[in-house]
Parts: C-alpha cells; structure tokens; sequence
C-alpha cells in the first residue's frame, strides 16, 4: 500500500471539509412517499388460522405420544421376555415372534395382512388428500 504524499492529503481533506448541501434528485421524494402511502393503505397480512389448526396439532401431539409409549412398553416386554424366555438354537426373527398372542390376527403378518394395512393406508391418504381439499376451497 502506497503512502498518501501531502498533496493527497489535502485533496482529500478538501473533498471532505465541503459543505455542499446534497439534494435529492427530483421526483425522489414524491415517488418514497408515494411508497409509503401504498404500503399504509395495504390491507395487513392474514393473521394464521390457529383456531383451525390447534385441532390437528392436539390429534399429532397425541398420535406421537400414543406412539412413543407404546414403543417403550413394546421394549419394555421384550426387555423383560427376554430375561425370562430360554434362548432359541434358532437365530431367525420375525414380527410375530414380539408379539404377545393377545394381539388381533391382522399383526402377526402374511399376506392378506400386508394387503389389509396396504389397502387402510391408501384409504387414509385419500381421506386426508379430499379433506384439505375441501377445506384449502372453502367449501368446509
């Protein structure tokens, strides 16, 4: 970096001691007020529909408790069948081998079964899919 000799000293002090009064170019202020005005007399933003969607969040908030609980009891049993079953010379495992014989039929797997929780979960997003359209059009 150079140094500044005298001489750019002084110029520059020079261009910076001037009191010349900076105006704005015409139409500047007309056209910022004019911005102002527009944006004073916008509508204000559509507040979120809380009351609408409090509903929903309740149902998910307790769907993942329901979830979370029932995979620490579900860890809990095999924790504590585990301590009490004899081991198996057989290494292989399947869903149905975790769980308990109280549980309906549809659970313990096959292939009806994967076309009955195939056939509910398409049905599930289809109801959910009419639902917000029928909401997101007003109609609901």
């Amino acid at each position: 970096m150079r140094r500044l000799i005298r001489y750019d000293e002084d110029e520059m002090n020079r261009i910076l001691s001037s009191e010349d009064e900076i105006l704005p170019s015409s139409g500047f202020a007309v056209s910022v007020m004019d911005a102002v005005r527009r944006e004073a007399a916008a509508p204000p933003p559509i507040p979120f529909p809380w009351k609408r969607a409090l509903p929903g969040l309740v149902v998910a908030g307790l769907a993942v408790t329901l979830v979370l609980v029932a995979g620490i009891v579900a860890i809990a049993q095999l924790g504590r069948a585990s301590t009490t079953a004899r081991f198996s010379t057989s290494w292989s495992l399947s869903l149905s081998s975790f769980l308990p014989s109280a549980t309906p039929p549809i659970l313990h797997g096959g292939m009806g079964s994967a076309a009955i929780w195939v056939a509910m979960a398409l049905l599930l997003a289809f109801v959910s899919v009419k639902l917000s359209m029928r909401m997101a059009s007003g109609r609901g």
